[in-house]
This record gives structure tokens, C-alpha cells and sequence, in this order.
């Protein structure tokens, strides 16, 4: 059985560099993100962007729209990128957009990005009002034209309710359990208990915010909590979702997490947001045999370490890419 290496979330700054290094590490596909705040026009303009990238860099990258482009890509010694939307601006409040988009290439969009969104709620709302009715009609098309459902940062009951109304598996594509890290982002053991019960995947996290110690938090840690948590839910619906931010410059994050609606906190302001270090042991692509290594030293397998690194997000690609059956 092939080994695949599948990194289910990243928003790095892309350069040939990026793009060279996950070859350096074998990387056979990436979700990337094409857009947070931005419209259905500003996420097309990331769209050109990237088509722009596939034709400068195509001895690294290929398009991926189905699990076969991740063994094309491995195949040709290439990594295959999925497109991703951690927010639903680009739907605007067009029930119609949805199919476009997973015409134009998106397989993941979360239904709320820490804010109220017209879909559902954020974990940053204070009170948490689960899917609304557009939100539930967006999952029905959802389901229907084969684009993933993405909870991330979404609140508690969205969640759950996301769940139970899609009839097909959700993502959490980027985020930890709540029980080694209380983090608003991180998801607590009822969630994973109803996502891992409806065949969903969660893709473990390893931006700083999300782990125990942040960036001084130990490999063998890390490794310990994919441990525990694999113990008590199994181990087939687990996998990576780095939210590896690399090369971004600080107003990146200001961006991701304002965006165009609040004027706070600005440039200069001491509270102003900016990215955390990364771990000593993950600092970019060419640190997941780190990873590897760590998930032995605790005691998985072979073949439990290749599900964990790629082959539960491959065969999830092969189920839910695409109109349901």
C-alpha cells in the first residue's frame, strides 16, 4: 500500500521556496485557502493567482480536484493543492454561488469564520445560535454538488447541527481536542464524539494558539494528545491540518481575524495580533518527519502513522469530492 503525506490546511505566503520545500518533504497534497473575508469576484482574483502559480511551478504543484490527483501528484513527484474557503462571503446570499464554486475547484468551505456568519454562528459569538435557515439550505446544495462542510471556527451547537443535518460526513479540517487544550478553536469531546459516529475527519492542528504551551509545546506532547485522542474515538477519521501560516507578514493575521469589519486594533496598537512562533520541531514542510518520528516514539504503528499522515484524508477526498452517488 502506498504511503501518502496530506496536510488539509495551510495559508502560507506561496513562493517557489514553499513550494520546493514540500517537495523536500514529500508532500503528495495541501488544502489551501483562497479566501476569508473576501467576495465571490476577490475569491476568483485568488483563483487567477493560483492558475498563475500551477503554470510557473509546475515541476512542484498540480491542481487537485479528486483523490486520483493526489496519486498523480505523488506519482509524478508533484503536490497536489485543493482550494478551501474559511468563510462563506463568497456564496454572498446566493444559494446558486455555492455550485459554481465547486465548479471552480473548491472542496472545502467552512460555514462561519469566529463572527456570526448568514450561515451559522462563530466560537468568538456570545451567544450561539447554531445553523440558520439559509445555512441549512447551503448544507442540502452542499451535499448535493459534493462541497465539504468545514467547521473550524464554528461555534458548539453549529457544530453539532452541522453535522446532524448534512447527510454526508463534515470536516474539521484544522483545530484539537478542548480536553488537552481549552482553546475557543478546539473542539470538545461531544463533537468529535458525533463527527467521528457520521464517518467525519478532524485534521490535527499545529498552529500555536491551538496547542498546550503554545509555541513551547513538546513534540512528544503533541504526539501524546493524536494518542489519547485516537484512543477513545479510533483512529480512522484523523489526520492533519497543520494551519501552517508561513512567510505571512503580521497584518496578514489582523486581516484574517477583522477583516473590513472592525476598525480594532489598527497598525501600531499594542494589542495588535501577529503570528506566533512555530514549535522548534514544525517550523515548515521539511519538519513533518518530526512528526513521523514522534507518532512511532509513542507507540503507533506503521500502518496507524501512513492513516494518521494521509491515507484517512485520501480516502475521505475519494468518498465526498463530488456529487453524491
Amino acid at each position: 500500500m502506498s504511503r501518502f503525506l496530506i496536510d488539509n490546511l495551510q495559508y502560507c505566503n506561496w513562493s517557489e521556496k514553499i513550494f520546493r520545500q514540500l517537495r523536500e518533504s514529500e508532500v503528495d497534497a495541501i488544502h489551501v485557502t483562497v479566501a476569508y473575508h473576501q467576495g465571490f469576484r476577490e475569491m476568483v482574483s485568488s483563483l487567477e493567482s493560483w492558475n498563475r502559480h500551477f503554470e510557473s511551478y509546475a515541476k512542484y504543484i498540480l491542481r487537485g480536484l479528486t483523490g486520483d490527483h493526489v496519486r498523480q501528484a505523488k506519482e509524478q513527484g508533484k503536490t497536489a493543492v485543493f482550494f478551501g474557503l474559511q468563510n462563506p462571503g463568497p456564496i454572498e446570499d446566493d444559494l446558486g454561488l455555492v455550485e459554481i464554486c465547486c465548479q471552480l475547484g473548491i472542496r472545502f468551505m467552512q460555514l462561519s469564520y469566529n463572527n456570526q456568519s448568514l450561515l451559522a454562528s462563530g466560537v468568538h459569538e456570545p451567544e450561539d445560535r447554531g445553523l440558520t435557515r439559509f445555512g441549512r439550505e447551503v448544507v442540502n446544495e452542499m451535499n448535493r454538488v459534493g462541497l465539504v462542510v468545514d467547521m473550524s471556527h464554528s461555534s458548539e451547537r453549529s457544530t453539532i447541527e452541522a453535522i446532524h443535518h448534512s447527510n454526508r460526513p463534515i470536516a474539521i479540517t484544522h483545530a484539537n481536542p478542548y480536553l488537552w487544550e481549552p482553546s475557543v478553536r478546539n473542539k470538545s469531546d461531544s463533537v468529535l464524539r458525533e463527527l467521528v459516529q457520521s464517518g467525519g475527519m478532524l485534521g490535527f492542528s499545529l498552529y500555536p494558539n491551538h496547542l498546550k504551551n503554545g509555541t513551547d509545546c513538546s513534540l512528544t506532547g503533541f504526539c501524546e494528545m493524536v494518542a489519547e485522542t485516537v484512543s477513545r474515538h479510533g483512529i480512522e477519521n484523523f489526520g492533519f491540518g497543520s494551519d501552517l501560516c508561513q512567510d505571512q507578514p503580521d497584518e496578514v493575521v489582523e486581516w484574517m481575524r477583522f477583516g473590513l469589519w472592525s476598525k480594532r486594533p489598527h497598525k501600531g496598537a499594542e494589542n495588535a495580533p501577529a503570528f506566533p512562533p512555530m514549535p522548534n520541531w514544525f517550523r515548515d514542510n521539511r519538519d513533518w518527519k518530526n512528526i513521523r518520528n514522534g507518532l512511532q516514539s509513542v507507540g503507533f504503528s506503521t500502518d496507524e502513522i501512513d492513516k494518521i499522515m494521509g491515507g484517512n484524508w485520501l480516502k475521505f477526498y475519494d468518498e465526498n469530492f463530488g456529487p453524491a452517488p
